[in-house]
């Protein structure tokens, strides 16, 4: 099985919280259009407004690969956007296991 599963947290720096939102949800809809998505899901926490979560799914490492470093969306948050996340707090690849 060559398709995989990806989890991301990503930790807003104080006071930015909306900022990074508005970055986020700006890269959901393109990343739904990479090729070899799957699925590409963002969430909140209820807890902790500062702290999101990404779950992806991707047909195979090769497409998350191009979507991480080619897509523009993507890049653009690199430039831009990213200056709001404080921290990474993980990042997962995963396999299914059943």
């Amino acid at each position: 099985m060559d398709d995989f599963h990806i989890v991301v947290v990503l930790y807003a720096k104080e006071g930015r919280e909306s900022e990074l939102h508005a970055a986020l949800v700006a890269v959901v809809e393109p990343s739904r259009r990479d090729h070899g998505n799957l699925g590409y899901e963002l969430f909140s926490d209820q807890d902790d407004p500062r702290r999101f979560v990404f779950v992806e799914h991707w047909e195979n490492a090769e497409a998350q690969e191009k979507h991480h470093t080619k897509s523009p969306h993507i890049l653009d948050f690199n430039r831009s956007g990213s200056d709001a996340v404080e921290r990474v707090e993980f990042f997962y690849k995963l396999d299914r296991v059943v």
